[in-house]
């Protein structure tokens, strides 16, 4: 670190800590230098995600987007930062400066009387003076209601340089952009999958967990990720701009629009390199995958078990909790899974889907079908004790 770094580090009011404790046990590569070039030429790389810098203090600061190390402490109260610039401009807008405008509610104070008075809005009266137009959703920032707007519109105005993709907001699209960079600085604990954005992250975890923390408050399903939840609520709420010129279905948000179009269309834009199949949605496709290489990023947390699916994980976790949502309506019987509740409930009625083609007799299941056809084969039907799963693999 520069002695320029460790002075403006000291004039903000936090300690910079040792230069080798902030590069993390990070080693400098140098690419190879052209003949004849000085310092200035050289390359740094970065030993996790292989990006490249000129100058050594450049990468070091950007180590510390992996290792989350923020070695620049504010000791007024006690916030840390990746870079002393973030302590400055920390300092200069938290504990400095004449801030005349005091909240008569919580008692925070203000350099501005417009940023008091969207905080007031934003966290004491709910006032939401900014009306879209379009549907009834109100704001209490102006800028909050110009990004929604674009729902409505379909506006991206922020295009990333290096694809073709456009977004809403310059937070996605700087997201995004890490997808480029290679740059995924949060890392899970279980599983080392690494994303642009903590909150990727913390939607990730609740994967391995199963826990689904976003609950309806109509119908009761819970959700893992905030986005499906908010989704969900607007169809209750009838918050369906996008209509379908097909069958008329309205759709929250347009890329649901657009992907059930392709249940009228038989459009299937998302192929497996590996064999012909196709999907309709690139989220079916990355789960297909997992078929050719075998990965099972899901861990059930009370046993060594792992799963392709975060569905079939949170199914398997109910033999360790005991719990058996699915409730028989006519005798109460209670089972772990959707389809043996479905399956128990033909019992209670003359339904019997599987009918054996040679004498048309019906069956619950198709295993007892399997076993049946065995006495049309010459076969004995069922021994004692045998499982009838072994003659359903073997039809």
């Amino acid at each position: 670190m520069s002695d320029r770094t460790q002075a403006q580090g000291a004039e903000h009011g936090g300690t910079p800590r040792a230069e080798g404790q902030a590069s993390a046990g990070a080693t400098l590569d140098r690419g190879p230098e052209p003949e004849g070039s000085d310092e200035a030429g050289a390359r740094y790389l970065c030993a996790v995600c292989n990006r490249a810098f000129s100058q050594s203090s450049t990468l070091i600061v950007h180590r510390r987007s992996h290792s989350g190390e923020r070695p620049y402490a504010c000791e007024d109260c006690g916030r840390a930062f990746a870079q002393s610039s973030g302590l400055y401009k920390h300092r200069r807008s938290v504990h400095a400066g004449e801030r005349p405008h005091p909240c008569p509610d919580c008692g925070r104070r203000f350099g501005k009387r417009s940023n008091l008075a969207v905080h007031r809005r934003s966290v004491h009266t709910g006032e939401r003076p900014f009306r879209c137009l379009a549907c009834p959703k109100a704001f209490a920032r102006r800028a909050d209601l110009a990004v929604h707007g674009r729902t409505h519109t379909g506006e991206r105005p922020y295009r990333c340089p290096d694809c073709p993709k456009t977004f809403s907001t310059s937070s996605n699209l700087a997201q995004h952009r890490r997808t480029h960079q290679a740059e995924r600085p949060y890392r899970c604990a279980q599983c080392g999958k690494g994303f642009p954005g903590s909150s990727e992250l913390l939607r990730h975890g609740h994967s391995h967990t199963g826990e689904r923390p976003y609950r309806c408050a109509v119908c009761g399903d819970a959700f893992t990720h905030s986005t499906v939840h908010r989704r969900h609520q607007r169809a209750h709420l009838e918050e369906s701009p996008y209509r379908c010129g097909d069958c008329g279905r309205g759709f929250a948000q347009r890329s649901d629009l657009v992907v059930h179009g392709r249940t009228h269309t038989g459009e299937r834009p998302y192929r497996c390199p590996d064999c012909p199949k196709a999907f309709a949605q690139s989220s079916h496709l990355a789960t297909h995958r997992r078929s050719h290489t075998g990965e099972r990023p899901y861990r059930c947390p009370d046993c060594p078990k792992a799963f392709a699916q975060s569905s079939t994980l949170t199914v398997h976790r109910r033999t360790h909790t005991g719990e058996q949502p699915y409730v028989c309506a006519q005798c109460g019987k209670c089972f772990h899974r959707s389809s043996n509740l479905i399956r128990h409930q033909r019992t209670h009625t003359p339904e019997r889907p599987f009918r054996c083609p040679q004498c048309g007799r019906g069956f619950h299941r198709r295993s007892n079908m399997v076993v049946h056809q065995r006495v049309h084969a010459g076969g004995q039907g069922l021994q004692a004790g045998e499982d009838p799963a072994r003659w359903v693999q073997t039809l």
